[in-house]
């Protein structure tokens, strides 16, 4: 397998073309670290853009839904005139405020994917249990093997959309602020703000039974 993914004129940045990046590695790490994404498509010919939970597994992209939601209504009815729904997934990691001696120049640090293509419903069961297992383990690793499975009822109103990893682009921006070289004797302070997404300590529901105890996978 190619350790970079081919550009195509859609995932080609129109600016800042040198903060693309093409290579798995990188794409990989920034969809298994984000914990959401949003999930563009055409819904009777007006763009919606939704936020939604997913999971990589190899070379696709699983995203969470209900068989009910626009989502999966309209790539059921892409599927019965024998194609998939044309959808863009975007997903961001905000790791700074970068902030500049000039208006202009202030900017966000950050990692960012976009993956285009037809996305199919994920129809087979083994496929569908073993999407839904890497949902739960992208949430926190192990969950999928400590909790009960959906029964019937559950599975049919839960839906799955598969979009393979085909065209797909990151976009890396960080440092510091790129200040003019007019503005650096500019009295105004310039550098950046870290930010991440830490998790605090485990809180049990009210109702956990005290005999049960916090799980490996999540001490620490």
């Amino acid at each position: 397998m190619d350790t970079a993914y081919q550009p195509t004129a859609r995932t080609t940045p129109t600016r800042y073309r040198e903060r693309a990046h093409y290579d798995r590695r990188t794409i990989h790490d920034i969809l298994d670290e984000a914990l959401i994404c949003h999930l563009g498509y055409s819904s009777a010919g007006r763009p919606v853009v939704l936020p939604t939970t997913h999971a990589r597994l190899d070379e696709a992209l699983y995203l969470h839904g209900s068989t009910g939601g626009g989502p999966l209504l309209a790539a059921k009815a892409a599927q019965a005139s024998g194609s998939g729904l044309p959808v863009c997934v975007t997903i961001t990691l905000v790791d700074g405020l970068v902030l500049a001696r000039s208006a202009m120049h202030h900017s966000v640090n950050f990692r960012s994917v976009v993956v285009v293509g037809d996305a199919r419903v994920v129809d087979d069961p083994a496929e569908k249990s073993r999407a839904l297992s890497c949902l739960l383990d992208h949430i926190a690793p192990g969950r999928a093997a400590d909790c009960r499975a959906p029964d019937a009822r559950e599975l049919a109103a839960t839906g799955v959309l598969a979009l393979d990893l085909v065209e797909v682009s990151a976009k890396v921006r960080s440092g510091p602020p790129a200040d003019d070289p007019q503005d650096l004797p500019l009295p105004h302070w310039a550098g950046v703000v870290p930010l991440s997404l830490t998790a605090g300590p485990p809180v049990p529901a009210d109702d956990l039974d005290p005999g049960v105890a916090l799980p490996r996978y999540l001490a620490g």
